[in-house]
């Protein structure tokens, strides 16, 4: 058995992970569960998965607990999630937050010993080099479809060393629409995605394609990977999650449904493999797979993201600060859409030399971008 603290358990990734804990009791309980704001459903995982301990992050003072709840210990504010990650019992921590509010819980995890299963890919975008320090092999396991992908695909390779990561990516529901019509899209438009159901910030971010770009720094450090080795390719069916090509041309790919249990639940029962539950690959069903060259004149995060690494320091931090700042001003509909890729670019020019050799340093460029984020929005209002 293996006790898991889920941080994010009331989002997208939180509740499947606790669907597919359910399934399997024999082999899972519940350490901690966090959530940002919502406090009824986190008091009915708590009813259902019973842990010691449990947090809402995003409220600063106390607020009534039920009676019936009076077994676990409730945490507040956002300092309780680095409190769950350090203090929750058991081995593994499934970090599953939206944004660079995980990479000090997953640095307090790490400090305690945890195994982390990482859905959150703002940590290692922000502070990769300081994350993989603090990361022996084995103690970091992807959880984003496309990692696990590649992950999957190298446990078979031994000394191998894969020559290329051919990371996929949907295209989003933008993808065969016209640069200038992409600038003016909705809200409604932006979030619907047309394979996976995921929670609005990551589905914006797949509609701009600052998701890929988050994936690539991600691969970048998951994988050892230099920059030109990383190409991403457009999967519209998004059936082959992602692939790795070898020095002899062999490319190995991972292919399944569109279903997020699959990766959670490997992730969290590495090296084993067991049912999800959920519908499995009919490649009689699909039919065909495809295959497109991204457009980066469409989609400018691509090329940020090459550009960030490139650089170096806290460039990519400054990136994933500013695209945070413009994703959600646009969802409550402060900005258009095609703001999000100039407002991110602009923080770039301004901010990316500066350093990430700690989370002090991290904390400061974040707040710099972010700062430089809100003129440019504040602007865009005016």
């Amino acid at each position: 058995m293996r006790g898991i603290a889920i941080l994010g358990s009331t989002g997208s990734i939180g509740r499947q992970a606790l669907e597919v804990i359910a399934l399997h009791p024999d082999r899972f309980f519940v350490t901690a569960l966090t959530a940002h704001k919502n406090a009824a459903l986190l008091f009915d995982q708590v009813r259902s998965f019973r842990p010691r301990l449990a947090a809402l992050t995003g409220v600063s003072s106390p607020v009534p607990i039920p009676d019936d709840l009076s077994f676990c210990s409730f945490r507040f504010g956002p300092k309780a999630l680095e409190e769950a990650a350090r203090e929750a019992e058991g081995q593994d921590v499934l970090a599953a937050v939206v944004g660079v509010a995980g990479l000090k819980a997953v640095m307090a995890a790490r400090a305690a010993g945890k195994r982390v299963l990482l859905a959150n890919k703002e940590t290692l975008v922000a502070g990769g080099e300081m994350v993989m320090n603090a990361c022996p092999a084995g103690t970091l396991l992807p959880v984003d479809s496309e990692h696990s992908a590649i992950f999957q695909c190298l446990q078979g390779a031994g000394p191998n060393r894969y020559e290329q990561i051919l990371l996929t990516a949907s295209g989003g529901p933008f993808r065969t629409w016209e640069k200038e019509k992409i600038k003016s899209a909705t809200v409604e438009q932006a979030l619907g995605h047309p394979t996976w159901n995921m929670g609005a910030k990551i589905t914006v971010d797949s509609a701009s394609m600052f998701n890929k770009a988050l994936e690539i720094i991600e691969a970048k450090w998951l994988f050892s990977a230099r920059p030109e080795q990383i190409q991403v390719v457009v999967h519209p069916q998004s059936i082959v999650h992602s692939a790795v090509k070898f020095r002899d041309g062999a490319v190995i790919a991972q292919l399944g449904a569109p279903d997020m249990k699959v990766p959670i639940l490997y992730a969290m029962s590495y090296p084993d493999r067991l049912p999800t539950g959920g519908k499995e690959l009919d490649l009689f069903a699909v039919g065909q797979l495809t295959f497109e060259r991204p457009d980066a004149e469409k989609f400018p995060a691509l090329r940020m993201a090459y550009q960030a690494l490139r650089q170096g320091g806290a460039a990519c931090c400054v990136l994933n600060a500013a695209n945070e700042e413009a994703c959600f001003a646009f969802l409550a509909g402060k900005i258009p859409f095609g703001r999000i890729p100039e407002i991110v670019d602009a923080a770039l020019q301004r901010h990316a030399s500066l350093p990430a050799r700690s989370l002090s340093d991290i904390d400061r460029a974040d707040a710099l971008s972010r700062e430089c984020a809100k003129a440019m929005i504040q602007a865009t209002g005016a």
